[in-house]
């Protein structure tokens, strides 16, 4: 197994983070810190927020992070055995998705948002390979609030990577990063304020 630790000083986008099979760029400083403290504030307050629902090994989970779906008009997205009906967009989200939009190049129509409230609240390793998801799509992540650490690891050789996500930047996914690998946000005690994650997704 090999593990490679990414920091901000270690490679400048658009290279890609990961050695094979599929394309991850980061964007560290995407937007500025005001403007992502700013839109963190707001969204803390202005998204309809619901604690997240799974059914993992035959039992129904309430989560302590929060989470919304929103995107176009009838784009619904099932992950863990439940279906999320879209919210509209809100003015907000609508001019962060065309900031995204114009970087990547691609046209989203749907954008799912985690909240943690601190780092105590984090997330399994899983993929984002839904059968709704556009096959080998791009999908977009922007960080706002605490930074956090996020880890890769390969489904075949278990290769790992970590970067850590800063507030205001972006991450993005594409290509075949979905089909081989995984990640996580591990949680971490030494966090004590929030972040916002909104992962912007084609959903086909």
């Amino acid at each position: 197994m090999n593990q490679k630790s990414l920091f901000e000083s270690d490679f400048q986008a658009p290279y890609n983070l990961l050695p094979k099979d599929g394309v991850v760029q980061y964007f560290e400083s995407f937007l500025d810190h005001r403007d992502s403290q700013a839109f963190h504030n707001k969204l803390l307050h202005n998204i309809e927020w619901q604690h997240d629902v799974l059914f993992m090994f035959g039992k129904k989970i309430t989560t302590k992070r929060k989470v919304a779906w929103y995107g176009d008009k009838d784009i619904n997205y099932t992950y863990s055995k439940v279906t999320k009906l879209s919210t509209p967009w809100t003015e907000e989200l609508l001019y962060l998705k065309k900031l995204v939009e114009e970087k990547t190049e691609t046209n989203f129509n749907s954008c799912l948002l985690n909240l943690y409230h601190d780092g105590s609240e984090g997330m399994g390793w899983h993929s984002d390979n839904e059968k709704e998801l556009k096959k080998n799509g791009t999908i977009a992540s922007l960080s706002l609030g605490a930074e956090r650490r996020f880890n890769f690891k390969h489904t075949n050789t278990n290769d790992r990577i970590s970067i850590n996500l800063a507030n205001g930047s972006l991450l993005i996914m594409k290509g075949e990063t979905q089909a081989y690998w995984k990640h996580q946000l591990p949680p971490s005690k030494k966090i004590l304020s929030s972040r916002i994650n909104l992962t912007f997704r084609t959903i086909v």
